[in-house]
């Protein structure tokens, strides 16, 4: 299993609206693996690849399957600096501020990243009050501090700098752990995938597109308009879902259970996957001793939905790995669950006649 390029994924900066590095780093990652590659105007990396059939055939009209696979992660864009030199800051992505507090940041500026520390408004904890340990702030109420006096701040950082969490990624036990594996993990699965199709040595014959989306956590908007330039015969949405089987959670609220396979993504508030394909790629994975388990997310939408509805629509199904902690520094995921995701991805590209 590749880490290494999961690590450089994940601890690449990225928010909505600034992919610009971790495009780059993808660029240079599927440099040879695709016929076509080319940046549309919002922003998002669309990767064509042309039918391989094993008997070196062309088919005359093939089948167009596209990994919506979306690389922007959760953070902020600097908002105010004010006279102290202490950063304001704009979420672009949902945030638990429960999670948010003494964190240590990357502020991405033009000229470089500047390492900071991110807490909020108020008093700590040997000067608070009862009344003040119990409040839960807002995002408007944090702030970054990169240690620097206010004219320093100023000329370094602009209003439009962008901040994320700064984390290694590391292994514990049978699970990563890294900031960013929502959606980290879909580029790893839409690079390693195709990967994994080349190794088999058994060719494809649709038409594969791996489209590298922005902004999907302000709304799919990336998805969309490479789905209306790519108009995909069937969408597959690679994404990260909700892993809740931890302590406080009701065994039916759970989504998934990490260690028990990929997630087929029935359906969300953004979507509900074409039923003929579920039974499918339910049936492929059967048959490929790929473990899988059917999900059900209750709120939040992912780049399928943006497949299933582009232009006259097209067909589109959720390919999912469970995880826990979503939208923290402590997200994590189960080797194993990441590994089915890659193959029955793998495996269904090499059946799509």
């Amino acid at each position: 299993m590749n880490i290494e390029l999961l690590r450089r994924l994940c601890e690449t900066p990225g928010v909505p609206g600034r992919e610009d590095r971790i495009r780059a780093a993808i660029e240079e990652e599927v440099d040879g693996l695709f016929d076509e590659v080319r940046t549309d105007t919002l922003g998002s990396l669309i990767c064509r690849r042309a039918p391989r059939p094993a008997d070196g055939s062309s088919p005359e009209s093939p089948t167009k399957v596209m990994l919506l696979c979306h690389m922007d992660e959760i953070g902020f864009l600097v908002s105010h600096i004010d006279d102290k030199g202490f950063i304001r800051l704009d979420p672009v992505g949902g945030f638990d501020t429960r999670n948010l507090f003494s964190r240590r940041v990357l502020v991405c500026t033009d000229g470089g990243d500047l390492p900071g520390v991110m807490n909020p408004d108020g008093r700590p904890v040997h000067i608070a009050s009862a009344d003040d340990r119990k409040k839960v702030p807002e995002v408007k109420e944090f702030f970054v501090d990169v240690g620097m006096d206010a004219e320093t701040v100023k000329d370094k950082v602009k209003i439009g700098d962008y901040v994320v969490m700064n984390e290694p990624l590391i292994e514990v036990g049978d699970k990563i752990v890294s900031k960013a594996l929502d959606n980290r993990i879909a580029c790893w699965l839409g690079i390693e995938a195709l990967r994994q199709l080349d190794a088999a040595g058994n060719g494809h014959s649709c038409e594969i597109y791996v489209a590298f989306t922005v902004q999907e956590e302000v709304g799919l908007r990336g998805a969309r308009t490479s789905a209306f330039g790519v108009l995909p015969d069937i969408g597959l949405g690679l994404d990260v879902t909700l892993a809740c089987d931890t302590p406080g959670v009701p065994t039916h609220e759970a989504v998934t259970t990490q260690g028990e396979g990929f997630g087929l993504h029935v359906k969300d508030s953004s979507f509900i996957s074409d039923a003929g394909l579920v039974r499918e790629i339910e049936a492929l994975a059967k048959d490929r001793g790929i473990p899988c388990q059917r999900t059900i997310l209750a709120r939040g939408g992912q780049d399928g939905a943006a497949a299933q509805q582009a232009a006259t629509g097209a067909r589109a199904v959720g390919i999912v790995a469970g995880t826990r902690y979503i939208h923290t520094v402590t997200e994590m995921v189960h080797r194993s669950d990441l590994e089915a995701a890659r193959d029955i991805v793998a495996a269904y590209l090499e059946t799509v006649s």
